[in-house]
């Protein structure tokens, strides 16, 4: 018996295994095929794994991202883990380019246009910067003049903010001023206005 309050299964320890040498997230099914149990009985195992880990105030915990599970440092820990991997490297994205993220999560797929029309700049080289960092990736083509390559985001882009899917995005709704500053923002735009 272990802290977490289970007993710690032969199944609990190849899931163990598998997961800390696995590089991205591994999904129910493979560790089901893996360890030779039901999918559920597998879901069952990561969670068990994942309350025993949080009980004992580890400094990782086992987290669903991406459709998978795979360890990754508790929220409280993060910023001695970016301190150590950062060190000497600056790697942070420009506000322009997390406002370019911020339009393919919650318009994709869309084309490199669209998001120059929203942002109302040219968007090359962010777009750019972001698919080589793996963020973005080209999810199709559109229909019209041209056809030009539409982006969506990408597993890492998911892993990177410890989601599971973009369900779990913030509604944008939360994320635009209310209608009183809107008025206010109209207000000073106008001719004549405090701009």
């Amino acid at each position: 018996m272990n802290p977490g309050g289970f007993v710690l299964t032969v199944e609990h320890r190849a899931a163990e295994a598998v997961l800390m040498c696995a590089v991205e997230p591994v999904p129910p099914g493979l560790l089901a095929e893996l360890l030779e149990i039901p999918a559920d009985a597998a879901e069952t195992v990561c969670e068990e794994l994942a309350s025993s880990y949080l009980a004992e105030g580890r400094g990782f915990v086992l987290a669903r991202v991406a459709g998978g599970y795979r360890y990754q440092t508790h929220p409280d820990m993060s910023g001695f883990v970016e301190r150590f991997a950062t060190e000497g490297i600056s790697s942070r994205l420009s506000a322009a380019a997390l406002e370019t993220l911020a339009i393919v999560a919650y318009k994709q797929p869309v084309s490199r246009g669209q998001v120059a029309a929203l942002r109302g700049v040219n968007v090359d080289g962010v777009m750019r910067l972001l698919a080589q960092r793996g963020y973005i990736a080209p999810v199709g083509q559109a229909t019209g003049p041209g056809q030009p390559a539409l982006y969506g985001t990408t597993p890492v882009f998911l892993e990177k903010l410890g989601l599971d899917g973009l369900y779990q995005l913030p509604p944008i709704e939360e994320l635009l001023p209310g209608l009183d500053r809107v008025e206010q923002i109209e207000e000073r735009l106008r001719p004549g206005g405090d701009a």
